[in-house]
């Protein structure tokens, strides 16, 4: 069984495979880890001091992802990462609490994770897995805009 593992710039998006058409045992089950504030080799997987265990046998037995450029808040980084956009395009120019009051009403800055993209959990759970999301959202707060089917599950 395959595990990817991509390890980025507070939340956990879990993907679990289905049954489908596919069989099972030829679909990874996807574990995506969000960090904020921690420098890229801060862990082991990276190189780092800091004793991490689980997450270097998550590492060894899956795929890392080294080339994920951030934005310089959580909210950008996070919709650049679930997206596959720029920050702009998903409707985060900015952190939604500081879109300055020029940027207010304008495209790409609508301050949450806007109907223009498709996140990489609506695609996943397109594609028959189960998905879920625990921990820090920050993509919106109004349940308008919370993106409804982003997550199959918010735990």
């Amino acid at each position: 069984m395959a595990t990817i593992v991509l390890h980025v710039a507070v939340g956990v998006v879990t993907m679990s495979r289905c049954q489908g058409a596919e069989r099972a045992a030829d679909r990874p089950n996807i574990l995506l880890i969000v960090v904020d504030d921690m420098g890229y080799s801060d862990i082991g997987p990276f190189g780092g001091e800091i004793r991490t265990p689980n997450l270097d046998t998550l590492a060894k037995s899956g795929m890392l992802f080294s080339d994920f450029h951030t934005a310089p808040t959580c909210s950008p980084t996070r919709s650049m990462l679930l997206s596959g956009t720029d920050n702009h395009l998903a409707g985060l120019g900015s952190m939604g609490e500081a879109i300055a009051t020029n940027q207010k009403g304008k495209p790409g800055y609508e301050g949450y994770l806007n109907q223009r993209v498709v996140s990489i959990a609506t695609l996943l759970r397109d594609a028959g897995y189960f998905t879920c999301m625990s921990g820090k959202w920050h993509l919106g707060e109004e349940p308008t805009t919370t993106r409804q089917g982003c997550a199959t599950r918010v735990i």
